[in-house]
């Protein structure tokens, strides 16, 4: 008999008569079946003796069995015990939020409202027997049961130990000796399923603890893998992932039967640049989220990174002049399961000699800005410029760019926090030293009226890996309501270029581009506007910066006038989530 054994909490429940509901209430999940005809037999089974049977449809190819609703969790698990201590339902039962069950095949043709409806069964008044009455003792005596724990061999003894530690009760050593830890978690085990906690399991018992680990080993289908192309060896869970393609430096297997597991073998020629430039890459991507832990030495990473949706896991190391290592995706809220499936592609991983994934193997990933090897690349959630105003790296953005962002970028690389913030301004410091090329200049001579000016700024929010310089003229000293902070330019720009330098022809910094305006009056697309340098340079003295005056009288050819633009702007980057 198959079982799953978790529940991803998704939302609540959607509308009755949709033929993939969500049920949002409490339920006991006692047993799941991997096809309509066997898991049809067991709700029938069921039905037999206990009320309140309903079953449902899986992702996948997959049907639950499951008894409810129930009106919270703890009325759940008091008609949970109740029932396993009379050993009406399987040891391995547990609760449900009910998120992944869909349709309802079971009771055949029943009302879908009548099953949301339905009262949920009690502890006194539904269960089959008496609950009041004692647990129901052991089939053997303590003495008989470590008789019988006496026969087992070390391998046995540490497959118990690792059963238990899948149920949850045990977290220490693997080591085959039934010490203190794994009596108190042998007597966990029995308190969980209604048994009398004498800390020694008998030999049922014990069928019961690996029969339940070997039915998620069974679902999970872990195998060894040997990739001859990809110079790899390794256990992976073909149960729930299957063989995709090449997409160099990945061997991809994707999700088998709905079950949103994914897993990447890595392969490459490379050193210790390339170990660290993967490094860097594998963080910009989807799939590895940019909360957890992360771990970089000379010759390995690790990455970690969840979010609400998945978990992912990458490991990869240097051997005889390649990269190799694996990453593994899994859904949130499947622990036990993940960590079943990443020790096995841990323990197992073996590099082999003189073999490494080509990187003109096959027709390659998908060809895309937004995508390396066929995966999707992570993008900020908006894009800006700033410009250095400090000799420490301190920069100047707008407020509108960053005043949302739970992590903000310099450079795609370098982590920057706001330290302060005022009047549409915004000065960001960065987290690790950082030494500018260039420092801004401001000129404090009001710049005539039609005179050329400039900005520099990431017109196409970094694609092109560089700022670009827009050019335009000073049309007003003012704003169109008369606002004495502002400067109208005659120029077209582009949401990326707000926070950049605006430039006179001495390459002396006069304004900063302000963001497109919010208002319902369309304005022709040449009009811009931009905050004045006596505006900035108040709002850099109130923080503590001291400015550097421009003594350039001189106009800049337009190529000096670019590389100042290039040294002295930085992409910032701002990540919501």
């Amino acid at each position: 008999m198959k079982r799953l054994f978790a529940a991803l909490p998704i939302g609540v429940a959607a509308m009755l008569a949709s033929s993939t509901a969500v049920w949002s209430e409490t339920w006991i999940q006692i047993e799941a079946q991997p096809s309509l005809t066997q898991a049809t037999e067991a709700a029938q089974r069921y039905s037999a003796s206990l009320p309140n049977v309903v079953g449902f449809d899986l992702p996948g190819r997959w049907h639950a069995i499951a008894i409810g609703p129930f009106a919270d969790d703890d009325e759940a698990d008091a008609y949970r015990r109740s029932l396993l201590a009379v050993r009406q339902i399987p040891s391995d039962s547990y609760l449900s939020d009910g998120s992944r069950f869909g349709a309802p095949f079971w009771p055949v043709g029943a009302s879908l409202a009548a099953i949301a409806g339905a009262p949920a069964p009690t502890a006194t008044t539904d269960a089959p027997v008496e609950v009041a009455q004692p647990i129901a003792p052991a089939e053997e005596t303590p003495a008989q049961a470590r008789a019988s724990e006496r026969e087992l061999d070390r391998d046995a003894r540490e497959a118990l130990q690792v059963a238990l530690k899948f149920a949850g009760h045990y977290s220490a050593a693997i080591d085959g000796s039934f010490g203190p830890g794994t009596r108190n978690a042998m007597a966990a085990w029995q308190i969980a399923n209604a048994f009398e906690p004498t800390g020694v399991l008998s030999t049922k018992q014990r069928d019961m603890v690996l029969s339940s680990y070997r039915n998620v080993l069974d679902g999970l289908g872990i195998a060894r893998v040997s990739d001859d192309v990809a110079g790899i060896e390794i256990d992976l869970p073909l149960g729930v992932v299957t063989f995709d393609a090449y997409t160099p430096p990945f061997a991809k297997f994707s999700a088998k039967d709905g079950s949103g597991v994914q897993v990447l073998l890595i392969s490459q020629t490379g050193d210790r640049d390339t170990l660290g430039g993967l490094y860097e890459i594998m963080q910009t991507l989807e799939i590895v989220p940019v909360e957890g832990p992360r771990e970089r030495g000379e010759r390995a990473f690790t990455l970690v990174g969840a979010n609400d949706q998945i978990v992912s896991h990458t490991e990869a190391r240097l051997f005889d002049g390649t990269v190799k290592g694996w990453t593994l995706i899994w859904p949130a809220g499947d622990e036990s399961r993940r960590q079943l499936a990443l020790a096995a592609m841990r323990e197992s991983f073996t590099p082999l000699r003189d073999a490494v994934l080509p990187d003109s193997y096959g027709a390659g990933g998908e060809q895309d800005i937004d995508l390396l090897a066929g995966l999707e690349i992570r993008r900020a959630d908006a894009v800006g410029t700033g410009f250095f105003v400090s000799d420490a790296g301190a920069v100047l953005t707008t407020s509108t760019l960053v005043e949302n962002c739970r992590q903000i970028t310099l450079d795609e690389n370098t982590e920057a926090t706001v330290t302060s913030m005022s009047d549409g301004l915004a000065l960001l410091t960065p987290t690790t030293p950082v030494a500018p090329l260039a420092v801004a200049r401001f000129d404090a001579h009001l710049p005539r009226l039609q005179s050329d000016v400039a900005v520099s700024g990431f017109a196409y929010e970094g694609r092109l890996g560089a700022p670009t310089l827009n050019y335009g003229i000073l049309a007003e000293h003012r704003g169109l309501a008369g606002e004495t902070d502002l400067l109208r330019l005659d120029m077209t720009t582009l949401p990326g270029e707000a926070g950049g330098p605006l430039f006179n022809s001495a390459g002396g910094v006069i304004g900063i581009l302000a963001p497109h305006s919010a208002s319902s009056r369309a304005l022709p697309e040449n009009v811009s506007f931009a905050y004045d340098m006596e505006k900035l340079v108040s709002f850099l003295s109130e923080a503590g910066v001291t400015v550097a005056a421009s003594e350039a009288t001189e106009a800049l050819s337009d190529p000096d006038l670019v590389e100042l633009g290039r040294n002295l702007s930085t992409l910032v980057s701002c990540w919501t989530d």
